[in-house]
C-alpha cells in the first residue's frame, strides 16, 4: 500500500447521520468534460439534498435562487443532465414546473453529443444531377466561373 501524508489528520472526514456521494465515474467515464458549470452545479445541488433512493424534492425557483441561476440556464442544464442519463425528473402535473428530481447511477460513457451533430448536419452526398463544378473545390470553382466568364 502507497504512503502517504494527510495535511490535516486530526480533520479527518466522518460519515455521520446524513450522507451524499459524488459517484466517481462522473470522472473516470468522461462526463465531466461534457457538462457545463451549471450541469455540474445542479448535479451537485441534486445529490446532495437526495434521500436514499436519489429522490429530490426542492422546488425549481429555490433552487436557483440557491445555485444563482435564472430559469433559463436552469432548465437547460436539467435537459442536459436527463439526455445524459444522470437524473430522471417527473413533474407533478403536466402545468407544474415542479416535481421529482431523482439522482441515476453512473452507467457507461457519456453520450458523443457532438458526434450526434456532426452526424446530422454533415452535407448529403451530391447528387448525380448538379454539374461538375458542384462537386470540385472553391478555388476549382472560381477558376471555371472565370473561364466561362471569357468563353
Amino acid at each position: 500500500m502507497r504512503k502517504y501524508c494527510i495535511p490535516q489528520p486530526q480533520r479527518v472526514r466522518r460519515i455521520e447521520e446524513s450522507f451524499a456521494w459524488i459517484d466517481h465515474r462522473l470522472l473516470r467515464n468522461g462526463y465531466l468534460p461534457v457538462m457545463t458549470h451549471q450541469d455540474q452545479a445542479l448535479y451537485l445541488f441534486l445529490a446532495l439534498t437526495a434521500d436514499r433512493h436519489g429522490v429530490s424534492f426542492y422546488r425549481k425557483e429555490k433552487i436557483c435562487d440557491l445555485l444563482g441561476l435564472d430559469f433559463g440556464p436552469f432548465e437547460v442544464a436539467r435537459d442536459r443532465l436527463i439526455d445524459l442519463k444522470l437524473i430522471a425528473f417527473e413533474p407533478y402535473s403536466a402545468t407544474s414546473p415542479n416535481g421529482h428530481y431523482q439522482v441515476l447511477p453512473v452507467d457507461g460513457q457519456p453520450p458523443d453529443f457532438a458526434g450526434d451533430v456532426l452526424k446530422r448536419v454533415a452535407l448529403p452526398q451530391l447528387s448525380p444531377g448538379r454539374s461538375e463544378c458542384a462537386r470540385q473545390t472553391r478555388s476549382d470553382c472560381a477558376g471555371d466561373a472565370v473561364a466561362w466568364a471569357r468563353s
